[in-house]
């Protein structure tokens, strides 16, 4: 049966948008059959981040509006056969969605796919709300700062009253995912450590994505991090925490460079 699951937190810039795409490739190489969707109407990213932008020419909108089918919107990812994108509208705004177009976008998919992920906007408001609406599953994610955790503590909340899983009495599964993690700052206390953070959300950890300028480079590539740098402590993270997705036992840890010989030695790059 298909899985629904939204990546979301109510502070932007916290890497929602790079871990969707890194996460549905991680699954699509994994032999599952995955869309991505884009749920930020207006502020349409997740294209970009998955190179596709030069490809759409339907979107979330017009499917929901009747102006194309679904499958005419629908774009396939050409380095992962098993791996697809939705996008959202750049000319319109949130509220182009509606509670019955989404509901019949979301079940249309949960028959053509395995995982449908989407990509929820930052905050709370009607893009998010429809967003992580029809979720089975939640993926948090939030960077180790005060003010970050504290947005992500209210989302929780919401996955908790607003989704139809809470309406029917039933409890939303949730997971935490840790992005710009860095083990020095954290030990300098410069940022919250990780049992810190899950202290105060009290949700199970996914995974924790160090710091790293390969996902700044994917994203600009246009390639999920997991294709462009599968090798990269980010992709290695990832794909743990698409592992744990799916029910694997994967040890909990911060990947770090992979370091030859003469670096382990001399503690430090050889040009």
């Amino acid at each position: 049966m298909a899985k629904v699951l939204v990546v979301t937190s109510g502070k932007g810039g916290v890497g929602k948008t790079t871990s969707t795409a890194a996460l549905g490739a991680a699954l699509a190489l994994a032999g599952q059959n995955v869309v991505v969707v884009d749920f930020d109407v207006g502020l349409r990213n997740l294209d970009l981040v998955m190179g596709a932008e030069r490809r759409v020419v339907f979107d979330l909108v017009n499917v929901i509006q009747g102006d194309a089918k679904l499958p005419q919107a629908l774009i396939r990812d050409k380095r992962v056969d098993t791996l697809s994108l939705l996008p959202a509208s750049q000319t319109r705004d949130k509220d182009a969605l509606t509670p019955e177009g989404v509901a019949r976008v979301v079940e249309e998919l949960r028959e053509k796919f395995d995982w449908v992920i989407c990509d929820s906007p930052a905050g709370i408001e009607r893009g998010a709300t429809l967003a992580m609406r029809h979720a089975d599953v939640a993926v948090v994610v939030t960077n180790p700062e005060v003010s970050s955790v504290r947005d992500s503590d209210r989302i929780i909340g919401l996955l908790d009253s607003k989704t139809e899983r809470a309406e029917r009495g039933e409890r939303i599964e949730k997971h935490l995912l840790l992005t710009r993690y860095d083990l020095g700052r954290a030990a300098r206390g410069e940022m919250l450590k990780t049992d810190d953070v899950l202290e105060i959300l009290s949700i199970p950890l996914l995974g924790i994505i160090p710091e790293s300028q390969e996902v700044l480079r994917a994203s600009n590539l246009g390639t999920p991090v997991t294709l462009s740098s599968p090798d990269s402590p980010p992709a290695r993270a990832y794909f743990d925490a698409a592992k744990r997705l799916r029910g694997e036992a994967v040890p909990m840890g911060v990947p770090e460079e992979k370091r030859g010989l003469v670096q382990r030695l001399f503690g430090r790059r050889v040009a």
